[in-house]
Order: C-alpha cells, then structure tokens, then sequence
C-alpha cells in the first residue's frame, strides 16, 4: 500500500494535469466557433465548383487535348495520396484515423500493382506515416507556430502538386482528410482531385449534355480555372481539417477533465482509507503498551 506522502502528491499531480486539460478544453471551444463558420461557408463554393469542373470532365473525356488536371495523364500506375492531419496532438484519434486511412489506402493500392506516393500535409500525418511508409514519403508541409492557414498557404501546396504533374510524377491524386460533421463527429474521406470524378448523375445519363462556352477561349479559363479549384479543393480540406481538430481536441480534453476527476475521488478515498489505517494501529498500538505496563 503507498504512503500517505505518496498518495498526496499523486492527488496534486492529477489536480495540476486537471487544471491544463481543463484550460486547454476552454481555448479548443473558443477557436471551435470560427473554424467551425470558415469551414461550412467554403463547402458550398467547392462543391458547386467541383460538380461543374465535373460534368465539364464528362462532356471532353477522352479529348486528346483535355488538360491534364482535369483529365489526368489517362493513365493509372501512379497514385499520390495527400494525406491531411493537424500539427497537434491530444486530439484521440483524429490525427490516427487519417494515418490509418491513409495506410491501408497505399496497400490495397500496392497489392493492385500500382506506386504509390505520399505527401504530407501536418506533422502528425508525418510522423504517423513515418513508421510503416518512411519510402512513400516524398514531401510534407507543416504549419507549426502559425495562428492561422489562410488560401496563400493551400495555393502553395497545389502549386507544388501541379508542378509534380507536369513533371509525370503521379497519374492520380487522392486527398485524404477528415471532414466536420459535428462537434462530436468528424469522418475520414477520401476525394480524388486529379483527375476530376464524373459526377454519378452526369455519368448515368444518356441524354444531352450540358455545353459550355468560354469567353475569352476555353484554354485561358481553364488555365485559370482548373489550378483554383485544386486550391479550392484543399483549403477547404484545411479548413475542415482545422475545424475537427479543434472539436476533436475539446471532446478528448473534456473527457480527460472528467477522468482526472474520477481519479482523485478514487485516490481521495484511498487516502481517508489509509490515514483512518493508520490511526487505528497508532491507537491499538498505545493501548497494547498501556496494558503491558
């Protein structure tokens, strides 16, 4: 059984751990607000921007003039995988269910015949991926320190994807990331970016189509168009990415808060049980002396 010293600064340590996770509990729902807005005002602009680009993929697949980040290179050998997580931990499994997708995504591609490739995007996607696909790897990016990603940092990451395409470094790419549901829900997705998915709906129908045209041409709005949806695309993933961490940190700061508690009510009782332990024997051994004498 410990000591009663022993006991007491275990009761203070877990008093001193209660007191952080309860602050850090009250800086998550603060910034959970506005990451929360900035995440739900950027979907529906994505994803009318997305269904668009889409149907424009269905209406040239096949063109031998389609640009690449709408059609792809038409081929499927390579995969580059984007793997989405936070630069921070203390969050369950937030930054772990990203990995794990991630993960077996690269398997089940590998067991196909296909290479994978993977890029980073937060430090915890890294350092989880580092110990099973340290060779995929071929690029990470990371925001620790900054108070806020604004659209100038997704641009960079698509810049940089759309500089490995030119250069034939992937067929395809997939984003990997957590989308927010809710505070107390945030699901693991994957969204092919290049090529573009044909639309279900569009795919399936067999009548016209609609026809688009572009003024001034089509090669200069697609040059300008189709590298802003990819910016598009993956600041909203930051921004879902931003807004489920914060909630997923709150829950598991919360629920850390509420645990520390239960486990001083079980160290409080054990400390009153040994004290009450040691009074008895104090006691039973000053009554044994007095009769001795």
């Amino acid at each position: 059984m410990a000591s009663l010293k022993a006991l007491r600064g275990r009761i203070t340590s877990v008093r001193n751990t209660r007191k952080i996770t309860s602050a850090m509990k009250m800086v998550a729902a603060s910034k959970l607000r506005r990451a929360q807005h900035q995440a739900e005002a950027a979907r529906p602009y994505a994803q009318r921007m997305e269904r668009m680009l889409g149907a424009l993929a269905a209406n040239i697949a096949g063109s031998p003039t389609a640009p690449r980040l709408l059609a792809g290179t038409g081929q499927d050998k390579v995969h580059l995988l984007v793997a989405v997580t936070a630069d921070r931990g203390l969050a369950g499994a937030f930054n772990s269910s990203v990995g794990r997708a991630v993960r077996n995504l690269a398997r089940r591609l590998e067991s196909d015949g296909k290479t994978v490739r993977i890029f980073c995007v937060g430090r915890k996607g890294r350092d989880f991926l580092r110990r099973e696909l340290a060779d995929r790897i071929i690029g990470d990016v990371n925001y620790v320190g900054r108070k806020s990603i604004g659209f100038a940092d997704a641009q960079a990451i698509a810049a940089r994807i759309v500089a490995m395409l030119a250069a034939s470094e992937f067929d395809v790419c997939t984003l990997v990331s957590n989308r927010f549901v809710s505070v107390i829900s945030q699901v693991t997705t994957e969204q092919q970016l290049i090529p573009l998915p044909i639309p279900e709906q569009t795919a399936a129908a067999t009548g016209p189509r609609a026809a688009y045209e572009y003024e001034p041409d089509e090669e200069t709005i697609l040059a300008r168009l189709l590298p802003q949806n990819l910016s598009i695309q993956l600041y909203r993933a930051l921004l879902e990415n931003n807004a489920g961490f914060q909630a997923a940190q709150m829950t598991a700061m919360d629920n850390a808060t509420r645990n520390a508690g239960d486990m001083i009510n079980k160290l409080a009782l054990v400390y009153n049980r040994t004290r009450q332990a040691n009074i008895t024997r104090e006691l039973i051994e000053i009554i044994s002396g007095a009769e001795a004498l």
